[in-house]
């Protein structure tokens, strides 16, 4: 009779046992399934938590999630209170069961007789079981947040089998969490492409069509900025009696500022422009108006503006630290037309223009900025300017579309995979 009582017993524990496993399994796929039907943690925390408060039979808890700009562990679903009614908990607060466990990164079952943290009351009482939410990296566990159960139902206890399941599950949320996180930076990454793509657009459009000075001149140009968006530009300008305004310049950053000096520039320079055809008068109104700007955003303008008079056989220029500024003659010699100042930004002084003879039949105007003779390949060796004019000088009997195409040809051939460390533009233009 004994050893059929036993054997009895034996099979009662057994399903008791297997039955709890069932559960537990049960659990685990029905939370598995919660969290693959949603990216939001937020929308699936409540379930989950309710799923495993009746599991394991408690009438209290809640899933904190790391906030880690404010070094906080914030609630995002409760048992027994509104969430709203939790606050968020310090994680240096040792004082709390969810700042201990995220610490120590181990889970734990804490006395019933412990006093529980005022931030904790809400759903504190009696036992309480906590567990950490981490994700495995290579480099060991990251702490992700925890979550706090109390007040077991029934007058039972919490047990190392209640730790163990909500363990696994917190393993789960752990990488729930890391799943939201890296769809909300793809999104937001999406976003910012998007935008950065309507941005280089819209900069784009601000630059001329180089048709703009026919048929005083042809000109063909290019601007290829680093980022999406930059600060290499360029403006041309009809001024009348044949005389040609043309604009080359690099502000000395490139994304959305470099961008804005750029916009401003363009803007004010078109009104300049068309006041008088001195250039050191027209680049000194320019400063007048971006001298804040740049003061501002700690940037300066490396420029150059030139005016070509065909008719006067002449061309007069301000060269504000601008590098790259030619007049090819039609023999291919390359004339260099000078700095006359330093960048502008860099001091209030008015500029100076200096100027030289313009053959209206053979001379072509050749501006670049820096980003062009810079460029590096993959073993980090630059382009340099010598080679830049090789190929306008072997080109300088096409079109100004031609040599304009050749540079360009170039500067991929020699940076390959590499991507620009700077914003790159080039404009060739003939009378």
């Amino acid at each position: 009779m004994d050893e059929l009582e036993r054997a009895r017993s034996e099979v009662r524990l057994t399903a008791q046992a297997l039955a709890a496993s069932w559960e537990e399994i049960t659990l685990l796929y029905s939370i598995g399934e919660i969290l693959g039907r949603t990216v939001q943690l937020e929308d699936a925390a409540g379930t989950i938590l309710t799923e495993i408060s009746d599991t394991v039979g408690a009438d209290l808890g809640a899933i904190y999630v790391l906030d880690a700009p404010r070094g906080l562990l914030v609630p995002i679903a409760a048992r027994g209170v509104a969430p709203k009614s939790i606050d968020a908990i310090p994680i240096d607060d040792m004082a709390t069961i969810a700042a201990r466990v995220f610490a120590e990164a181990t889970p734990r079952i804490y006395d019933p007789e412990a006093a529980p943290s005022p931030c904790e009351v809400p759903v504190r009482r009696g036992q309480a079981l906590g567990v950490p939410i981490t994700w495995g990296t290579q480099k060991g566990s990251v702490g992700l947040g925890v979550v706090t159960l109390s007040a077991p139902r029934f007058d039972r206890t919490f047990t190392a089998g209640d730790l163990k399941l909500v363990a696994a599950i917190a393993s789960q949320i752990g990488t729930a969490i890391q799943i939201t996180r890296l769809v909300r930076a793809s999104v937001e990454q999406e976003r910012l492409e998007h935008e950065m793509q309507l941005a280089h657009e819209l900069q784009m459009r601000l630059l001329p069509a180089p048709g703009v000075v026919a048929p005083d001149a042809s000109c063909a140009a290019r601007v290829e900025p680093a980022r999406s968006v930059g600060g290499d530009f360029y403006h041309l300008f009809r001024l009348g009696g044949g005389r040609v305004g043309v604009l080359i310049g690099d502000v000395s950053s490139h994304g959305y500022q470099a961008a804005l000096i750029m916009a401003h520039t363009m803007s004010a320079m078109a009104i300049h422009a068309q006041k008088g055809d001195d250039p050191a008068t027209t680049v000194a109104a320019l400063l007048s108006t971006i001298a804040d700007d740049l003061t501002e955003t700690d940037m300066f303008l490396a420029l150059f503006y030139a005016v070509v008079d065909p008719a006067a056989g002449e061309i007069r220029w301000v060269n504000a630290g601008q590098p790259g500024t030619f007049v090819m003659s039609g023999d291919g010699t390359m004339h260099r037309l000078p700095a006359t100042d330093p960048p502008l930004g860099m001091t209030s002084a008015a500029p100076h223009q200096s100027a030289r003879a313009w053959n209206k039949q053979t001379d072509t105007l050749v501006l670049f900025t820096d980003g062009v003779c810079d460029a590096r390949d993959i073993e980090g060796r630059t382009l340099g300017e010598a080679k830049v004019l090789e190929v306008v000088k072997a080109r300088r009997k096409e079109r100004p579309e031609r040599i304009v195409d050749g540079v360009f040809a170039l500067l991929e051939g020699h940076m390959g995979s590499v991507a620009p460390p700077d914003d790159q533009a080039l404009l060739v233009l003939r009378t």
